[in-house]
């Protein structure tokens, strides 16, 4: 192979720079288990493969790797623990990640690895990755050096592939990708390698967080005995999934010398600090665009809300969410007592669980906006003999929940049993949320309480 011997004239058959193998090397464990003479001295591939292997990555494409994704490389392959690596964007740790798997595949045939990242869509980037790179042809050399025999990758889609080496009976692909909230019900695994499976959803949505948190634990249930699982990823936010990974290894981008001062600079100032932060530093700083920073007070004693009002949010389907929020002040005290509950379904499906909450905790009039519906709620509620009354909505949405509930903030306790995702709306809630029910229904409370609602 013409590659390989410029490579090998470069450095020699003891190894790059003439140095001498270290005892129990990697080279020398492979020879072992797979027969060959552990004191011979292998092809100058082999020992390009396992002391270096960021030159197999320069070598099949990945021309940026360094002897620090070397390192990395290297920790994934050979660690007996569980590894976590946090870099900054633009680290090329997937590039790592795809020449790591594809060492695996090879290294340890006999064990399988499933890949997960955030989406299913996201999958197939990887493991076209890896396809290419069990497809050169100086990976097959190098392969062939290893096994005597030819490299072929079969039984391949977009979400998993076998080699020929890989001989278990059990029927699995040797590599099986997913997405994180995928069914992993029966499934095992050696290696469980989980790439970028926490991202921007997971910044702006406390839900989201809880979500991934919940996926990662079921992981452990899939590990097979003495398998190891392998995390990559930036972090997003303080308590997202990384607070529960393990042996976490940082490198921002500072210290990895990836990006020049220029090219930091440039990217600094084309987005907000949060984002740079989080994205390049590794720092978790408050977002500019977050409202609601501090977490809320909660309270269990119901007569707080007796006599108050209520207000519906309605949805009548697509995507929106049905809100609805009972409210009362407290004038001596200049509290304001709400009581949240949020539905994913439109406002005719929930209404007579609208007025069953409205009835216990004795709030009254159900206040609810007419602009899109025409009064048709309202006379709704009348038919069903609920004290209403409806509004016409004149104001900006995000001024109206930035003028009274952002004011009203530090002044507010919840009733206990408030919708978790309720409060998930309004703490994850920015001018460009996806979904801002639950806030603009208790900013209507706030507002209506404001203006001297006893």
């Amino acid at each position: 192979m013409t590659e390989s011997k410029s490579l090998s004239e470069q450095s020699g058959r003891r190894g790059l720079g003439g140095s001498a193998r270290p005892e129990n090397s990697p080279v020398e464990s492979f020879q072992q288990r797979t027969g060959g003479s552990p004191g011979e001295s292998p092809p100058m591939d082999l020992e390009l493969f396992f002391r270096h292997p960021e030159k197999i990555g320069r070598e099949v494409g990945f021309k940026d790797l360094t002897k620090l994704h070397g390192k990395w490389i290297k920790k994934m392959v050979f660690g007996t623990k569980d590894y976590t690596l946090q870099a900054h964007r633009g680290s090329y740790k997937s590039s790592c990640l795809a020449v790591a798997i594809s060492i695996i595949l090879v290294y340890y045939p006999e064990r399988n690895i499933i890949f997960l990242r955030k989406t299913d869509s996201d999958v197939s980037e990887m493991l076209g990755m890896v396809s290419k790179i069990l497809h050169s042809e100086f990976f097959c050399d190098l392969v062939k050096e290893m096994h005597g025999k030819e490299l072929t990758v079969e039984g391949e889609s977009m979400n998993h592939l076998s080699t020929n080496l890989w001989t278990s009976p059990m029927g699995a692909p040797q590599l099986l990708g997913l997405g994180i909230r995928a069914s992993i019900t029966g499934k095992h695994s050696y290696y469980v390698i989980t790439d970028d499976i926490c991202n921007k959803d997971d910044r702006e949505s406390r839900a989201e967080r809880e979500r991934t948190k919940r996926q990662y634990d079921e992981l452990q249930n899939i590990r097979n005995k003495g398998g190891r699982i392998i995390n990559l990823g930036t972090p997003w936010h303080k308590d997202d999934v990384f607070s529960k990974m393990p042996n976490i290894e940082r490198w921002d981008c500072y210290q990895t010398g990836l990006i020049s001062k220029e090219q930091l600079e440039r990217l600094r100032q084309s987005m907000a600090p949060s984002l740079f932060a989080a994205n390049y530093e590794l720092k978790h700083i408050a977002s500019s665009e977050v409202i609601f920073e501090t977490s809320p007070v909660f309270t269990d004693d119901t007569e707080k809300l007796r006599d108050g009002v209520a207000h519906v949010d309605a949805a009548y389907g697509g995507s929106d969410y049905t809100a609805f929020t009972c409210g009362k002040r407290d004038w001596t005290n200049d509290i304001i007592y709400l009581y949240g509950r949020i539905w994913h379904k439109p406002v005719d499906k929930v209404i007579d669980a609208i007025i069953d909450e409205s009835s216990r905790l004795m709030c009254w009039p159900v206040k609810c906006e007419d602009n899109g519906d025409k009064g048709f709620l309202r006379k709704e509620f009348f038919r069903r003999g609920v004290y209403a009354s409806s509004y016409s909505e004149h104001m900006n949405k995000f001024m109206k929940i930035c003028t009274y509930l952002k004011k009203w903030w530090p002044n507010i306790i919840f009733l206990e049993g408030t919708d978790p995702e309720y409060i998930d709306q309004i703490l994850d809630y920015t001018e460009n949320a996806e979904h801002d029910d639950a806030p603009d229904s208790a900013a209507c409370v706030c507002r209506i309480l404001e203006h001297g609602y006893h």
